[in-house]
């Protein structure tokens, strides 16, 4: 990895590919062909991309009986208390609404209220993840959502992954659909003859189902559009260079653009670190997707403080940022932009990813500036509430109505004055 010294106006950003012409045409044109044709198009695709030959795109409870039998009984209690410590933090974010009520007898407040479905997309391709089942599902359940409905992509035999399965089962999941990619997203947008509709979509993809959810945003919504993976860390001579570099590396293994950053004040630390992702790299399964990651997005910034790397680490606003030094609690306090932070030498970034609680959907592409990790707050919906008593239209109309004709409207003003008028002709 490169090693680039920090100036003090640095500006750090990860680079991302931005869709071609064709890819976005590609996507319209399986949007149009999907609300034109329903499940017929769903088929056809997953022949066309999957390989897979498909007679019925819902995933029966025979399928997922039989893949929870066949799966690793101790993955099995792994995967159920990760279930349990995702639950026990997304329950703290449950929501009541309130009431504030007047003197003169009138009230306003704001009703919550979960939305009634929602669509949760599973990625497939290079690798199947149950632990986005759990992150996805958890937080819509515990907002309250009536209809969940999850979505995969099927393998070349026709079946979805025994472990996305598992995790569904775990969950009580039982409507689960066979269909990737963009087209997965505009079943569940628009609806087919097999799938209803939903009012939110969430979960990440590749480039295509981010497209997807963007041309489909504001149809229906969506949780965010999420880039490739990303990791900063922030470390000292304190820090050990193998765990850093296994640490770096367990991102740059997840996408070919995904991008994985050192900043620290020590260079002995910067070239060792740079050394042991050499060696490590050597040794992964996914050498050839984790190198490219590196080599295109991985760097290594080397700074003279701890308030320059803050800087920097603020600027880069990361999905994932792990701070590794001697003050690593003092560090966090002073981190403004990531989307999740990591504290202290065992908090490695998996931990986050599978089994802490916390949610591993979070914002890339610098966007943890003013967004948020997928939580149960996604899931729900807050209504005002206004009540006014007769005796607080009588002491506000005038001033309601003096306000509405600043602004040029007229029949707000009169819409106002109107109750006046009928208590004065009863």
């Amino acid at each position: 990895m490169k090693i680039t010294r920090l100036s003090s106006d640095v500006s750090i950003r990860r680079s991302s590919a931005a869709a071609s012409d064709e890819q976005l045409q590609a996507v319209k044109n399986i949007i149009r062909e999907v609300r034109e044709e329903g499940d017929a198009a769903l088929f056809r695709f997953a022949k066309k991309w999957d390989n897979a030959e498909l007679t019925d795109l819902r995933v029966s409870r025979d399928e997922t009986e039989r893949a929870v039998a066949r799966f690793d009984p101790q993955l099995l209690s792994d995967l159920t208390e990760a279930a349990d410590n995702i639950r026990r933090y997304h329950d703290n974010q449950k929501q009541k609404g309130y009431q504030v009520t007047h003197d003169n007898g009138s009230y306003v407040g704001q009703r919550v209220t979960a939305i009634e479905s929602a669509g949760l997309y599973v990625p497939g391709g290079t690798a199947a993840y149950p632990s986005s089942v759990l992150m996805n599902v958890i937080p819509a359940q515990a907002a309250g959502v009536e209809r969940i409905v999850l979505i995969s992509p099927p393998s070349e035999d026709g079946a979805l992954s025994d472990g996305v399965l598992a995790a569904a089962h775990i969950l009580g999941i039982d409507e689960i659909y066979k269909s990737g990619g963009a087209q997965a997203i505009a079943a569940l947008a628009y609806g087919t003859e097999s799938i209803a509709p939903v009012d939110k979509i969430t979960g990440p993809g590749n480039i295509y189902v981010a497209l997807a959810k963007s041309e489909v945003n504001g149809d229906v919504a969506i949780d965010m559009i999420a880039g490739p993976s990303e990791i900063a860390i922030i470390a000292d001579h304190t820090a050990y260079p193998d765990e850093i570099a296994a640490d770096l590396l367990s991102q740059a293994e997840h996408d070919s653009m995904a991008s994985a950053v050192l900043l620290t004040n020590d260079e002995n630390l910067a070239n060792t670190v740079a050394a042991e992702i050499d060696r490590q790299l050597a040794e992964l399964p996914r050498q050839s997707i984790a190198r490219a990651a590196i080599d295109g997005f991985g760097a290594i910034y080397l700074g003279e403080s701890m308030d320059q790397l803050i800087h920097a680490a603020n600027q880069l606003a990361p999905e994932h940022l792990e701070i590794m030094t001697a003050d690593a609690e003092g560090v966090a306090d002073n981190i403004k932009h990531a989307g999740a932070i990591f504290i202290g030498r065992y908090s490695s970034e998996p931990v986050g990813d599978y089994f802490a609680g916390t949610n591993h959907v979070l914002p890339t592409n610098s966007t943890a500036r003013f967004s948020s990790a997928l939580s149960v707050y996604d899931f729900l919906k807050r209504t005002s509430i206004i009540h006014y008593s007769e005796q607080a239209w009588h002491e506000n109309q005038e001033k309601i109505a003096r306000l509405a004709r600043l602004e040029g409207l007229e029949a707000h003003a009169r819409a106002v004055e109107s109750r006046q008028w009928k208590k004065e002709n009863l």
